[in-house]
């Protein structure tokens, strides 16, 4: 009775913690088959197209033979699976061996994948991983019709992200983080429904107005920003993902296709950024700043003020190359299933639901920009109110669009 009496004690106390919060949480179950065949016919794959993936250990491999059947359904070539080795590595590891091991690996790789049309990246794996940089090599190198899907359901970027995923999403301040049952239903329904269609001929409109002239970007804190993308590249994650799309595409970041789906990237002609970007709560040498505000001139790092923590600002890009103290990149997400809720908000996938904006300073090479030497780079800063406007004409209006 005892022990009965403890477990509807703690059944109650969890279902009023639950009302507390308002928190309902899906029921969900993870339709692997049905992702993996629409993986498979964003790829468009032609008869004989080799294809391999690459996998963290222990997550979501119950995946693996779906996206395999679904390859050999479509005519491609299933090579199989490389499985990373598993991260964080064991602390009794010596660090020199491990990194002349890993880096051997990677000229490994990019011999025996050299013949491979297409990589698809599992959730927990990184560039820090030989096979997947091997790829992102051969796609530089080799281009063609090589190109990788990226199925970052959790984030790989950071130690969270291949436990529980929540480092894939950003919280925001005074809410809790979403369970992952409800990331889970968000982000299997994105790639599940999205209208691509749809979502391409948008970005296509969108893009096409910024190449007219001056684009402004403003916020009710302050960001105040203007820039000109002139004939620069535009990164359109539409989830098209053919041989045909890739071919004629020069940067890493084109050929690496994201699922879900849903932004458009772009490093602005430096000459051209001018203005204010004010920051929400911020995190700068992984401390807390308040009212952050940086000032751009002609692409650079002009100064930084802050209510609080001004000195984390400074010492976070004192730390890099003056090279890289610039402006990186503009961000957009167009994805209508991924916008932020209303109720217990959080951003999801990276910012890649419509309105959300992303803004990022540092090294810009990868997108086609001309900040280059050092490796900084801050893309993960997100803001979800803010208003764009095209040679004057409003497309998004306090993180929602009008056009």
């Amino acid at each position: 009775m005892k022990l009965f009496a403890l477990a509807a004690a703690a059944a109650l106390s969890l279902s009023a913690v639950a009302a507390a919060q308002n928190q309902v949480l899906p029921q969900r179950t993870i339709q692997y088959q049905a992702i993996a065949e629409r993986i498979v016919t964003q790829l468009r794959l032609q008869p004989g197209e080799k294809v391999i993936s690459v996998a963290m250990p222990g997550y979501m491999n119950e995946f693996q033979p779906h996206i395999r059947y679904a390859v050999m359904k479509a005519g491609g070539v299933d090579l199989g699976v490389i499985d990373a080795l598993r991260t964080p590595y064991p602390s009794e590891w010596d660090a020199k061996t491990l990194r002349a091991g890993l880096d051997a690996s990677i000229e490994g790789y990019v011999k025996l994948l050299e013949d491979v049309d297409v990589g698809i990246m599992m959730p927990g794996v990184n560039p820090a991983h030989p096979a997947y940089k091997a790829m992102q090599r051969l796609l530089v190198e080799k281009g063609g019709p090589r190109r990788t899907i990226h199925f970052h359901w959790t984030d790989p970027y950071g130690p969270l992200g291949s436990d529980l995923g929540l480092t894939g999403v950003t919280i925001m301040p005074g809410h809790p983080a979403p369970a992952m049952q409800t990331i889970d239903v968000t982000y299997q329904n994105a790639i599940l429904n999205t209208d691509y269609t749809a979502l391409e001929a948008h970005q296509d409109r969108f893009v096409a107005a910024m190449r007219k002239g001056k684009v402004r970007v403003t916020t009710p804190l302050g960001t105040n920003l203007t820039f000109e993308i002139g004939d620069r590249p535009v990164i359109r994650q539409d989830g098209v993902a053919s041989a045909e799309r890739v071919r004629p595409l020069k940067t890493l970041v084109d050929r690496e296709i994201e699922i879900p789906a849903g932004v458009i990237r772009v490093a602005p002609v430096e000459s051209t950024v001018n203005g204010v970007i004010a920051y929400g709560p911020s995190r700068w040498s992984a401390r807390s700043v308040e009212g952050a505000k940086v000032t751009i001139k002609n692409g650079k790092i002009a100064g930084v003020s802050a209510k609080s923590g001004v000195e984390f600002m400074r010492a976070e890009l004192d730390a890099q190359p003056e090279s890289v103290r610039s402006f990186r990149e503009l961000g957009l997400g167009f994805n209508p299933l991924l916008t932020v809720p209303e109720r217990d908000p959080w951003i999801p996938y990276y910012g890649y639901g419509a309105g959300v904006v992303r803004i990022g300073l540092g090294n810009n090479s990868e997108i086609g920009g001309a900040v280059t030497g050092g490796g900084y780079n801050r893309w993960r800063d997100l803001f979800t109110d803010c208003t764009i406007t095209l040679n004057g004409e409003v497309w998004l209006k306090d993180g929602k669009f009008v056009k």
